[in-house]
């Protein structure tokens, strides 16, 4: 029985429509049922939402990636929130498995925007109380906000399903070495190879041409004769994991495995994940899927559990950094 952080509150949970499997199997966890809402659009392309129960005092939990077509769904979000504080809800938590625009978090040149921070300022003044996400592209993001962040890792279920792994094909981590795609993802990278058991980690080093194109320059650490994993927070054309794998190959790499906590999975990477020397592509279901781009070498890792015990300590008060642990 989920014990309520104040007196006669209620948990209610809202899903958009970006990722309603995940959001449907979050709720069948926590024992409840999906909260009343639907979610559509007026014959002009104007999002229309609808709260079919009342909402007052409750404590709401909405969930909903910002992933393709990014702008409809943070609409459809902002606007679910909006709808939600209107009708007096007593808390709004807004839980965002994949948080749109986090790559672009500075200002790369000269007259950009900082989009990561003007979709955090819209989601507080929409009226957000607390965020709930994974693997933000950069840790400092959470300070974009001026109200709590729980930042779960994705790092941690893809862990624990290599080390299923690693004992079923009898693999020993000595013939492990984990690899990050680039300097920034070392501190990812370390995490995730202590989790498996303090396994070596190596670092590709590249520079980003354009968006979505980049070109390696050097592999700093030894992979020879080695399993390379690669663990990354993004798949997105697929083109940067995909030259990575190929450059570990050329270093002496024995075979190349890689993860992500987000499958965006855009224009040609399902060919570019299939023509690739990549034996295996693990994402979370924290972005749906298209049942078309699954198969071969890219499977998913539901991390519904996940979300669904957060929401419950959210709920009840209790620390959600022991997740972490």
């Amino acid at each position: 029985m989920l014990q309520p952080s104040h007196k006669n509150s209620v948990l209610m949970v809202f899903a958009g429509n970006a990722n309603y499997s995940l959001a449907k199997t979050i709720v069948e966890t926590l024992g409840i049922r999906m909260g009343k809402a639907e979610v559509s659009k007026y014959s002009d392309g104007e999002v229309r939402v609808s709260i079919n129960e009342s909402v007052r005092g409750g404590d709401v939990f909405v969930i909903q990636s910002i992933s393709a077509p990014v702008n409809d769904h943070l609409m459809e979000l902002l606007l679910m929130i909006d709808a939600f504080k209107r009708a007096s809800a007593g808390s709004i938590t807004v839980v965002i498995p994949y948080f749109g625009y986090a790559r672009q978090d500075r200002k790369a040149q000269a007259r950009d925007p900082i989009s990561a921070k003007l979709v955090a300022d819209l989601l507080t003044v929409a009226g957000a109380n607390r965020i709930l996400t994974m693997d933000l592209h950069a840790d400092q993001i959470q300070g974009f906000f001026n109200i709590p962040v729980d930042h779960l890792q994705g790092s941690i279920p893809l862990a624990d399903y290599y080390k299923k792994y690693l004992r079923k094909n009898k693999i020993s981590i000595d013939d492990i070495v984990v690899v990050a795609p680039d300097a920034g993802s070392a501190k990812r990278a370390r995490r995730f190879a202590k989790r498996l058991g303090e396994i070596p980690i190596a670092i590709v080093e590249k520079r980003r041409l354009s968006p979505n194109v980049s070109e390696v320059m050097s592999i700093i650490g030894d992979v020879d004769g080695k399993i390379c994993l690669i663990i990354d927070d993004i798949v997105d054309t697929g083109g940067s994991l995909c030259n990575a794998a190929l450059a570990l190959m050329e270093e002496g790499g024995k075979q190349v495995l890689a993860c992500a906590t987000h499958g965006v999975l855009s224009g040609s990477a399902t060919e570019n994940i299939a023509n690739s020397c990549i034996s295996e592509l693990l994402v979370t279901n924290t972005i749906e899927v298209p049942k078309e781009k699954l198969g071969g070498k890219i499977k998913t890792l539901p991390v519904s559990a996940v979300f669904a015990e957060a929401i419950k300590r959210i709920y009840e008060n209790l620390p959600v950094s022991t997740l972490f642990n």
